[in-house]
C-alpha cells in the first residue's frame, strides 16, 4: 500500500510539473509575440528587402518572436508558417536596437559610374573607378564583421540619385556611405579631404565619429561641413558623402590610387562605424 501511495506521489508530481513547464512555456511564448501595426508587412524567406516574400500578413495578426537579426525577427505565425519580418513591418515605433556593428545594416554608395564618370585626374583618370574600389574594399571588410551590407551599384553602371538614396530609405538604413573624390578649378588647387552631412540631428553624430578615424590618414583632414547633397538630402537616415581627396591633385592622386590608401580608407572607416554603433 505504501509503495502504491509512493508511486501516485511521484505520478502526481510529475504532472504537476509537466503542467507547470507546460504554463512557462506558453507564458514566455506570449509574452513574445508581437502584434503586426501596418498594412504592409511581408513574411520574407530571409532578413532583407532582397528575398522572396511567403505571404503578406494581416494587420493585427499575432506573431511569436524567435530571434532578431539587423530589422528583422524570425517569426511563426498563427498558422505556424515560419519567416523573417522587418521591424519597421511589425511596428514603426518599436524597431530593433542596433547597437553593434554585426548587427547594422549599411547602404555604401560608390559616387558616379557609367556614362556619368565623376571629376578627372590630371592624366585623365575617372573618379567613378576610385569610389567603386574603394566602397567595395569597405563592403567586404563590414560583411566579415557580421554587418549586412548593400551597395548602390556593383559594376560600372549609371544608378540615379534618386535610386541611390531609395535603396537607404527601402532597407532602413542605420549608416549610409557616399563615396566621392573632389575636385578643384585648378589642377593641384586643392588636397585632402573633407565629411559632409545634411540632416544635423540625425548625421552629425555618424560624420563626427567617421571623420575622426580618418586622422590616420597621409592627407589633411579638412574635417566636417554640411554638404547640401541629393543623396544625403533626400535621405531618411543617418547619411554623410566622404570626398576622400583631391583627384586632380598629382600629391593627393598618388594616395587615391595606392592599394594602401585605399586600405587604410576601408580600416579607418570602419573603425569610425564600430565607434558610432558603440554609443
Amino acid at each position: 500500500m505504501q509503495k502504491k501511495r509512493k508511486r501516485s506521489n511521484l505520478i502526481l508530481g510529475f504532472l504537476i510539473l509537466l503542467l507547470a513547464l507546460i504554463l512557462i512555456y506558453r507564458t514566455t511564448s506570449y509574452f513574445k509575440q508581437v502584434v503586426v501595426e501596418t498594412t504592409t508587412a511581408e513574411l520574407k524567406k530571409g532578413p532583407g528587402i532582397e528575398y522572396k516574400t511567403i505571404t503578406h500578413l494581416k494587420e493585427k495578426s499575432r506573431l511569436t518572436i524567435i530571434r532578431t537579426k539587423y530589422h528583422w525577427s524570425y517569426v511563426k505565425t498563427a498558422s505556424n508558417q515560419f519567416g523573417w519580418v522587418a521591424d519597421w513591418m511589425i511596428n514603426p515605433q518599436k524597431t530593433n536596437k542596433i547597437q553593434s556593428l554585426s548587427n547594422a545594416t549599411i547602404v555604401l554608395d560608390p559616387g558616379h559610374g557609367g556614362n556619368d564618370s565623376g571629376a578627372l585626374s590630371s592624366g585623365g583618370k575617372m573618379e567613378k573607378k576610385y569610389t567603386l574600389i574603394v566602397a567595395k574594399k569597405v563592403a567586404s571588410e563590414l560583411r566579415d564583421r557580421g554587418a549586412k551590407v548593400y551597395l548602390t551599384r556593383q559594376k560600372d553602371v549609371y544608378a540615379t540619385l534618386k535610386s541611390r538614396s531609395d535603396l537607404s530609405n527601402a532597407v532602413h538604413a542605420d549608416a549610409f556611405i557616399s563615396f566621392h573624390f573632389d575636385s578643384s578649378p585648378q589642377e593641384n588647387g586643392a588636397s585632402g579631404f573633407t565629411t559632409y552631412y545634411y540632416h544635423r540631428s540625425l548625421s552629425s553624430g555618424l560624420a563626427k565619429k567617421v571623420n575622426k578615424q580618418l586622422d590616420n590618414l597621409p592627407l589633411n583632414n579638412r574635417g566636417i561641413d554640411f554638404g547640401d547633397f541629393y543623396v544625403l538630402r533626400n535621405n531618411k537616415f543617418p547619411a554623410i558623402l566622404l570626398e576622400m581627396g583631391y583627384i586632380n591633385s598629382e600629391r593627393d592622386f598618388e594616395q587615391i590610387k595606392s592599394h594602401s590608401y585605399q586600405k587604410k580608407v576601408e580600416t579607418d572607416v570602419v573603425s569610425g562605424l564600430e565607434k558610432y554603433f558603440e554609443k
